[in-house]
């Protein structure tokens, strides 16, 4: 690794994309609340937005429309913070096995 990439480095190129073509999930705030937007996988019709603080989440064009009055829904076992955490992680591991050289 040179040292000269680092994480927040990756997130700031990837949000500089469109939202359709972002491969690293983000964060949105709208009326007090925070959601961090997955991006969506080939298979998906939607993206999602997950609560930051809680395991929730609603579609991306739910929360485009109507902020934080979109409709959430609960998820058992992920919130927006989980999601940015494994993010980093997996990116992480990439930095440390070369691949962002």
């Amino acid at each position: 690794m040179t040292g000269l990439i680092d994480i927040d480095e990756i997130f700031r190129h990837d949000v500089g994309n469109l939202p359709a073509e972002r491969s690293l999930p983000w964060e949105e705030t709208r009326d007090g609340v925070t959601v961090v937007v997955e991006p969506k996988p080939h298979w998906a019709e939607d993206m999602r937005a997950f609560r930051l603080d809680a395991r929730e989440y609603c579609r991306y064009a739910d929360w485009i429309a109507h902020g934080a009055r979109a409709r959430f829904f609960g998820h058992v076992d992920t919130s927006g913070d989980e999601v940015m955490m494994k993010a980093r992680a997996m990116i992480a591991r990439e930095i440390a096995d070369g691949l962002w050289d």
